[in-house]
């Protein structure tokens, strides 16, 4: 049965512009087919911003349609290629288990990907299956719109289907498919993959997709090769450092989840803090901490250095001038981040003004944090509502030094008490996706075929700063010593 006439008034504004590159890049992908695909759940919110109407579709269509069975009118599937470090080591690799199903020109006039996950083997797939599992796609599903309604730069998630198969992983899962929607999927990785093969001619052409589509303002200037570097390091400054101000741990940021774009992309073995610690590190894979809470601005700052690597030879003919402008870009980063990252901090204590002994009142807090073993997310909220507490971790008294000093400092920042509480509950959330409940709703979801509790659940992650009584029984940390690791979706 084809659903053709359903899918013609849906809305879909497909472009092909990724096609137009070198052919290099890319691939022509086809989803497998699948024995009985059935929708888990469609982001309807999503869908009426990108200009789709999916009420007009019955469920066998949607179902149809998100696992890639029929295709939308104006759909070109492809896989990207690119490369990436991972964890420090240098691999060429590609779209192993997702093809880009076009690029859709929403109401607003942006161009957003809309890709697949999940959807079967590509020419990138290197002997993998391609499949994913229905755990880590609804998790992803979970982690971006809470990402996205805490106001962070994401790639967002449109649907997820089950497809009727099994996918083996270390014990047999039920298959499903993700619909990711970003404002592309264009990566370092993606650079890298042509500097890898000397390819200076298509490193332009890319370089030049990417500034029209992603910086256009700077598409005329004489130096926007560099001006591009410089744009990429503020975005991904300001990314992590909102990263830092919720406690989220991507857990893989290696150099092909790092989008040029400034969203945050691949949500693999990604949490959130608890109990604040700095040397958090969630992911099962990764045993030294690279990618810890604590490293993560240094890593991007890596990360950077590679991309802008990866641009030298269209930076200056002279390959030292080129290197030279490419460091002095790169030199900028540090104090890029801690701008960023001073001035949320500043917001969360709601300080409006600047003091040279901010940061020592800062770092004073995480300290007292971390060896109280406080939580991250409750303290700051503590913070905001309630008048000098004293119980709990709060009897220490290095907290009530720390508690008048903050004081005092708010009483020379000169705002009033309300003021002062309104900035703070306009960053400081009330509630973040806690893994204890992320996972309480996924077990539901795929042990007992329960989508209620994730429901739940988004719904109060879709306003994080409001407090109300929905939100109540998420507020709450899990019990004391529960080890928590997450696991790559592959």
């Amino acid at each position: 049965m084809t659903y053709s006439s359903q899918l013609s008034t849906v809305g879909w504004n497909f472009e092909d512009t990724y096609c137009q590159l070198p052919d290099v890049l890319f691939g022509d992908a086809r989803p497998v087919n699948f024995r009985e695909p059935r929708v888990a759940v469609l982001n309807h919110a999503l869908a009426a911003e990108l200009g789709l109407s999916l009420d007009d579709l019955s469920d066998a269509a949607a179902a149809a349609v998100f696992a890639g069975q029929e295709l939308p009118p104006g759909a070109r599937p492809i896989a990207q290629a690119y490369a990436g470090h991972q964890f420090g080591g240098f691999t060429m690799l590609g779209d192993g288990r997702a093809i880009l199903l076009g690029e859709q020109r929403t109401p607003s006039g942006q161009l957003v990907d809309i890709q697949f996950k999940g959807s079967g083997p590509t020419l990138y797939s290197r002997r993998g299956d391609g499949l994913a599992a229905l755990g880590p796609m609804l998790r992803e599903y979970i982690i971006s719109e809470a990402m996205f309604g805490l106001g962070i730069p994401t790639t967002r998630s449109l649907a997820v289907v089950t497809t009727g198969e099994t996918v083996q992983r270390e014990t047999p899962l039920p298959g499903a498919i993700l619909t990711r929607v970003a404002a592309s999927h264009i990566r370092v990785g993606t650079f890298q993959f042509l500097a890898a093969q000397g390819d200076k001619a298509n490193l332009r052409a890319l370089a030049d997709y990417t500034i029209a589509r992603h910086e256009p303002e700077i598409a005329g200037s004489a130096q926007k090769y560099l001006d591009f570097v410089r744009a990429v390091i503020e975005r991904q400054a300001a990314l992590i450092a909102k990263w830092q101000l919720v406690g989220f741990i991507h857990g893989v940021m290696n150099t092909d989840n790092m989008a040029v774009s400034g969203e945050t992309i691949d949500y693999g073995p990604c949490a959130f803090m608890d109990v604040y610690h700095a040397e958090t590190v969630f992911s099962s894979i990764d045993h030294g901490g690279r990618y810890a809470y604590r490293n993560q601005p240094g890593i991007a700052q890596w990360n950077l250095a590679r991309f802008a690597e990866t641009l030298l030879p269209l930076l200056d003919a002279d390959e030292d001038k080129a290197v030279e402008l490419a460091m002095e870009a790169l030199s900028d980063y540090a104090a890029i981040f801690d701008r960023h990252w001073l001035a949320g901090m500043r917001r969360k204590l709601g300080l409006t003004s600047e003091a040279d002994d901010d940061r020592e009142l800062i770092d004073e807090l995480l300290e007292w944090m971390q060896t109280a073993e406080a939580d991250f997310t409750n303290t700051f909220d503590d913070l905001t509502e309630r008048e000098q507490p004293t119980d709990g971790p709060y009897v220490d008294e290095r907290f009530q030094v720390w508690y008048s000093r903050w004081r005092d400092r708010l009483n020379r920042d000169g705002a009033t008490t309300d003021s002062t509480r309104a900035l703070m509950r306009s960053i400081n959330p009330v509630v973040i996706p806690r893994n204890h409940r992320v996972e309480e709703a996924l077990a539901a979801a795929t042990e007992d075929g329960d989508l209620s509790v994730m429901h739940r659940h988004l719904e109060v992650l879709s306003s994080p700063f409001e407090r109300n009584e929905a939100s109540a029984d998420y507020r709450t940390p899990p019990p004391p010593g529960q080890c928590y690791r997450t696991f790559c979706g592959t």
